[in-house]
């Protein structure tokens, strides 16, 4: 009875020792063996393994695809015009055995305070040596392939892959945007300017054309009407001298009454002499009749009363034509 009461703690002891000499890998992470501080044994693999209880310890370093975001860091480009620049870097650990003995027992922490100083010397070595607007072209790929590999070259010392670089953000400092915003304000107002001034120029020539374009219009279209109303005048006064021919006396009586009535239906005043030749056609009409009873009388008398004398035409009256 004793003897099973002192056997099941070392069964017991003896189940936890072998136990503890047992360890897994995961597909995600990498293993190193330690005995006394140094690496005796690296498990990339996964799977089961052994171990040395009590004297060989394990380290596991994950074995993915880690992500690093750098601080916001202020380059200079050749152009001098300086650009505040955020990287993102993508890296693993390629090397376990490499990476222990260039970080030592910090791990992870260690390597990403030391790759970000290697990334950001790649940074200031490549936009040092281009001008501002490549940063901010389709050069810009190229230009965070080139941080890549001057990165991945600098971090193979601690067994570290540097995968991919993307830039992230690159902007101005807040001491140059307003210069910047102003420089940029000043060149849009010139070239709003420059636009204005050619919109009226070519205002100016289209008014001008079109003035011109009035102006011939115009003057055809008087020169039209003179020689149409010339033509009307000609006409009017052939067909005026036509009927002059034909009867004078009638052509002067009709327009003796047109002056009439143009200047008796009028408010103006006039002063004329009775014995004027505008009232000739008026002077020869006899109100009293004194003129047919003599003639009448004479006939019946039987003698024969010599006709009066006509008086003289008196030339027509302007009727303002």
């Amino acid at each position: 009875m004793k003897r099973l009461t002192l056997l099941i703690p070392v069964v017991v002891i003896a189940g936890a020792v072998a136990l503890s000499a047992l360890f897994i890998v995961d597909e995600r992470e990498n293993a190193l063996v330690l005995q006394f501080g140094q690496v005796k044994q690296v498990r990339e693999e996964p799977g089961l393994y052994f171990r040395i209880p009590f004297i060989q310890e394990i380290v596991r370093y994950d074995a993915r695809i880690l992500g690093l975001q750098s601080q916001p860091l202020e380059v200079t480009p050749a152009d001098d015009r300086r650009l505040v620049v955020d990287a993102f870097a993508r890296w693993r650990i390629e090397d376990v055995q490499q990476f222990r003995q260039a970080v030592g027992v910090e791990g992870i922490r260690a390597a990403q305070v030391r790759i970000e100083r290697i990334l950001n010397a790649a940074i200031r070595e490549v936009l040092g040596s281009v001008p501002s607007g490549a940063v901010l072209s389709e050069d810009r790929t190229g230009l965070m392939n080139q941080i890549r590999d001057v990165a991945r070259r600098e971090a193979r010392s601690l067994g570290v892959d540097v995968i991919d670089v993307r830039l992230t953000r690159t902007d101005l400092p807040d001491q140059n945007l307003a210069a910047t915003y102003a420089r940029m304000r000043a060149e849009r107002e010139r070239e709003a300017a420059d636009e204005i001034a050619r919109g009226n120029e070519a205002a100016q020539r289209v008014r001008a054309l079109a003035d011109r374009t009035v102006v011939e219009l115009v003057s055809s279209a008087r020169r039209d009407s003179e020689i149409v109303r010339g033509e009307a005048d000609a006409e009017r006064n052939r067909i005026y001298a036509d009927a002059f021919g034909q009867d004078p006396e009638f052509f002067a009586f009709t327009r003796s009454l047109t002056s009439y009535e143009r200047a008796l239906s009028s408010n103006a005043s006039m002063v004329l002499s009775p014995d004027s030749d505008f009232f000739r056609f008026l002077r020869q009409v006899d109100p009293t009749g004194a003129g047919a009873r003599a003639e009448a009388a004479d006939q019946d008398r039987g003698g024969e009363r010599a006709p009066a004398a006509p008086a003289p035409a008196a030339p027509a009256a302007s009727d303002g034509n």
